[in-house]
């Protein structure tokens, strides 16, 4: 057989084989749009939906080998079909059919390059609708944590402005209305004076776990690996002076806790398992951490990972602040969802305040194993009433998961939001030693390279935010040379010219 007979038969045999896959992927997505689709108020979601229902389909399947072959042939490899899983999938049997010298099969057909594309253009369309439309020569958004110092003084912001931050973001932890207010109208003065529209993300605290009413050894003031601690359920109970001890901020979490379960400290700086039930809470083992140590402080994160502990998403605090949040903020940013109905709450409550309640935007934040679980569902509920984006919580998330499946996790995070068009918020630490100290690690400028895959990218409050704002400005405008999303754009490289 003579290689232009071999490359048509394997190109024939592909051809039945990804007919079969997009069989498959059609008749799953299209089932899962339907139980979808009275969710769905919003007619530009729609079409996002179905393409979302059919990416679920597609990555049910373990396409490694077929992928293979598809390259040895010269075609896609159906790597970067997020944004257009069924178009991509007719473009690849399309060209099969020609190589094969057979037609098409049927449903499928050569898409034109506006379909083909019509998933990064509602992407970028709602990407604009939440950050508005990106600085001249840069494809992602800038966010930056607002400080206290941004409500005492108006050139706070307009240096962030004037560095290339997009919009800001106000954590409603911390400050108080007043003070919100305050910052509010230097957001509005700043860009009066620069001509440049920044939208305003107010985050809801939600149910923080934290450390409360700390205790240590007279003699020891470090946490070390190996050491016990006492969890107390109420204030001042459990120790006789002798134990390093917390209380919980939020005691009803010890009714989900047993023992074998694991607790982690101060943002996963020391970790470890429950050895024993005492009458009023438990006792912890450290078995891994800073080899230093911390020293125990109240208001720390207490998280249990892989413990479902049961708390509303809403506390009475942050049905209280949204009063203020919806009259003032373009998005508001909910902490700790983990479920379709803890958006569903969300929104009742938003509809309760605002007539047009589905003008503002929405950021889910992921920060937990279970709203990674549950994200199509929070995706779909908040997106069909409302703009959506979905921030790589990486903190909390870290923590829950473990530091090593991170990297992973944020991966197939970017992947779905691409596959229902929802920008991506990259989000903790970005450029952390910069902003903080003024000086950047290696790994965090590599971090930051990478974050530009997402449409937004967010910086924390610290003394030189300037300087992390520029850096990351320039940054964001390189990579965009480089890459867009998944994709190589291939453009000439210089460095190495004659």
């Amino acid at each position: 057989m003579g290689v232009g007979n071999a490359w048509r038969q394997e190109a024939r045999q592909i051809g039945l084989e990804l007919a079969a896959l997009r069989g498959s992927v059609a008749r799953h997505g299209k089932a899962t749009f339907h139980r979808w689709r009275p969710r769905i108020a919003r007619t530009d979601f729609a079409l996002s939906a179905y393409n979302f229902a059919h990416y679920l389909a597609f990555r049910r399947h373990d396409l490694a080998a077929l992928q293979r072959r598809l390259m040895v042939l010269g075609l896609s490899s159906l790597g970067r079909s997020e944004s257009r899983v069924l178009a991509s999938l007719d473009a690849v049997g399309a060209a099969l059919a020609a190589m094969a010298g057979d037609a098409a099969p049927a449903p499928a057909h050569m898409p034109s390059q506006r379909q083909f594309f019509r998933g990064e253009s509602r992407l970028q369309a709602n990407t604009e609708a939440l950050f508005g439309a990106p600085a001249e020569g840069r494809s992602g958004h800038i966010l930056v944590t607002l400080g206290t110092d941004a409500a005492d003084d108006p050139a706070v912001i307009g240096q962030m402005a004037e560095r290339g931050a997009d919009a800001v973001r106000i954590n409603c932890a911390h400050d108080d209305p007043d003070r919100w207010l305050k910052m509010i109208a230097n957001v509005r003065a700043a860009e009066t004076r620069t001509g440049q529209r920044m939208r305003i993300l107010m985050d809801i605290a939600g149910p923080k776990v934290r450390t409360a009413d700390v205790a240590s050894p007279p003699d020891r003031s470090r946490l070390h690996i190996g050491d016990d601690i006492i969890l107390c359920r109420a204030p001042g109970t459990g120790a006789d002076g002798s134990a390093f001890r917390t209380g919980c901020t939020l005691p009803q979490v010890f009714d989900r806790l047993k023992v074998g379960d694991h607790v982690s400290i101060d943002d996963g700086k020391m970790r470890g398992k429950i050895v024993q039930q005492t009458d009023d809470g438990f006792v912890a083992r450290i078995d891994e951490g800073q080899i230093k140590g911390i020293k125990l402080k109240p208001e720390k994160g207490l998280n249990f990972p892989g413990v479902d502990l049961d708390i509303d998403s809403l506390t009475t605090q942050d049905k209280s602040d949204l009063d203020f949040i919806v009259q003032h903020a373009d998005m508001i940013g909910y902490s700790f969802v983990e479920t379709a109905d803890d958006v569903a709450m969300l929104q009742d409550e938003i509809a309760a305040r605002r007539a047009d309640w589905q003008h503002l935007g929405i950021v889910a934040k992921i920060e937990t194993p279970r709203a990674v679980r549950n994200l199509p569902e929070i995706i779909v509920q908040a997106a069909g009433r409302q703009p959506l984006a979905v921030m790589i919580a990486r903190g909390d998330l870290s923590v829950e998961l473990g530091f090593e499946r991170v990297a992973e996790m944020q991966e197939e995070i970017l992947w779905l939001c691409e596959a229902a068009h929802v920008p991506a918020i990259w989000a903790t630490q970005v450029l952390e030693g910069l902003v903080s100290k003024g000086l950047a690690t290696r790994g965090e400028m590599t971090d930051a390279a990478m974050a530009a895959r997402a449409e937004c990218v967010m910086l924390n409050k610290g003394p030189n935010i300037g300087a992390g704002i520029a850096a990351l400005d320039r940054l964001l405008r390189r990579m965009g040379e480089h890459q867009a999303k998944k994709t190589p754009t291939l453009r000439a490289l210089r460095s190495w010219a004659d």
